[in-house]
């Protein structure tokens, strides 16, 4: 299960790369819980908010619960 401050990986990475190996980012920190879920991405902050059902669709695993 999530809850806030967990860090989860969803199925499709972000657009953003990280500079040490040259990936795109898939690591999330999850900032709010409740109808919607809100995300921050671990390598360049930004900020998405998503509906339960959608994050619950997208999610891949828990990382870090």
């Amino acid at each position: 299960m999530y809850q806030v401050g967990s860090l989860i990986e969803m199925k499709k990475p972000h657009a953003c790369v990280i500079k040490e190996t040259g990936k795109k980012a898939n690591q999330w920190k999850i900032t709010r819980v409740g109808a919607d879920i809100k995300l921050q991405c671990t390598n360049c902050n930004h900020v998405i908010m998503l509906s339960r059902h959608d994050f619950e669709r997208k999610m891949k695993k828990v990382l870090q619960p």
